[in-house]
């Protein structure tokens, strides 16, 4: 079976790559209620970048998320590796992609890879991933699951607009291949799959022309991902796998895998993929991770991270980090033109991004620790600008044990420091 053409969803039926924004002015502008509704306004938020296949062949992407049919709500999922024990910036997206699927009413499931972290995922990578001991990765796949379920309570606490949600659930895949014996797994899965096919797909055509190669195990992950996707249409009714644009080969083994056996419709929808101001994709690979772990990246140092981001580059993450409506970002960025010192999106965004990473409280921390790096906080008379900064007896406390805090303008504080 020929793999389907990789398309773009149009507004009417599946046709040739088309641009949805020209479509959608105004009307993407209030809440969506209909199937293509959601779809086309994450796709004009630029959140989600591709929809496969180009058409199905009992149902359509849209009718799935179609509140007036029996099919609704629908279930979507998510991998993530557990190959470092923190997410970092560069999974938020996903995750973005499943909360949005969650507001409008639909089924999630976070899937966390115990037992394919153990392979390593290729897609996107020029030399092996490091192989991780057993424990490490148990470890690190019980350190996801409790950041994904921190994500999804501040998400559910602090972002609610009124809508009956659907559920976040996180799973872990080592719960079902612990139970397949190696011989047995490949007797019943190995058959449907065509080795061209596979050796076709871009992620393995690139390791494959590398100096290093590619190891069986890493070209193995493939079919582990499919039999995730299968394994979760059979048990949950997932007809829908979400995962960023470098996962394409990964999902048409899926969708491939899942057709060949059933018969029936499944889809990938892809979210773009963060990159650097060089261009290179941010991760733990590419040495420039900002983790969403605390114990690794201070709230302060993740708001940090936003507001510093450019101005050519605000106004997209504000549609892609945030759940603020497109009239209010519009709203934001006008008033921008007119005071762009004081960096107002800049300061929305990371105040959003902060909040779902890190609650209400790391929103707040983060804030305090702002305060310090503009200049607002003195110790008797001299301003400290640096949170990092330790207190010298003699400068920071005088010899009678007593600081002088200022914060602002007019918050004075007299600090007796009981030991020195």
């Amino acid at each position: 079976m020929a793999a389907p053409i990789l398309r773009s969803f149009s507004w009417g039926r599946w046709s040739g790559t088309l641009n949805l924004s020209v479509l959608l002015p105004l009307g993407l502008r209030k809440a969506h209620s209909g199937a293509q509704g959601l779809l086309a306004a994450q796709k004009a938020r630029g959140l989600f970048k591709d929809f496969f296949p180009e058409t199905g062949t009992k149902i359509e992407l849209p009718e799935l998320f179609d509140r007036g049919t029996a099919s609704f709500p629908q279930t979507i999922y998510c991998g993530f590796d557990p190959t470092a024990d923190s997410l970092h910036v560069g999974h938020l997206l996903a995750l973005l992609g499943l909360f949005h699927l969650q507001r409008a009413g639909h089924n999630v499931i976070a899937l966390v890879g115990g037992a394919t972290a153990r392979l390593g995922d290729p897609s996107g990578r020029t030399k092996e991933r490091e192989a991780l001991e057993t424990e490490r990765v148990r470890a690190n796949a019980r350190a996801l699951r409790l950041g994904l379920e921190a994500l999804a309570a501040n998400h559910q606490q602090l972002f609610t607009d009124g809508r009956s949600w659907g559920s976040f659930t996180v799973l872990d895949n080592s719960a079902w291949y612990q139970k397949q014996h190696l011989v047995d797994f490949l007797a019943a899965v190995g058959g449907h799959f065509r080795m061209g096919t596979l050796l076709s797909r871009q992620s393995v055509q690139l390791r494959l022309k590398s100096p290093e190669g590619m190891s069986l195990a890493e070209f193995f992950y493939q079919v582990l991902q499919a039999y995730d996707f299968y394994y979760l249409f059979q048990r949950y009714g997932c007809r829908v796998q979400l995962g960023g644009s470098d996962q394409l080969g990964n999902i048409m083994s899926g969708y491939e895998f899942i057709n060949k056996l059933t018969g029936e419709d499944v889809f990938g929808i892809t979210v773009p993929l963060i990159t650097s101001t060089t261009g290179a994709k941010l991760g733990k690979s590419a040495g420039n991770a900002v983790w969403l772990n605390r114990d690794k990246t201070s709230p302060f140092e993740l708001y940090q991270f936003f507001v510093r981001q450019p101005d050519d580059s605000v106004e997209r993450y504000l549609k892609l980090f945030t759940f603020l409506p497109l009239p209010e970002i519009d709203h934001i960025m006008q008033l921008h033109v007119k005071e762009p010192e004081r960096r107002g999106p800049q300061k929305r965004l990371a105040a959003e991004v902060t909040k779902l990473v890190h609650g209400r409280e790391g929103l707040d921390s983060a804030k305090r620790y702002r305060m310090i790096t503009e200049g607002g906080v003195s110790i008797n008379h001299q301003q400290v600008t640096n949170p990092e900064s330790v207190l010298i007896v003699g400068q920071h406390i005088l010899k009678n044990g007593l600081s002088l805090l200022k914060i602002g303008k007019r918050n004075f504080y007299i600090i007796k420091w009981l030991q020195l």
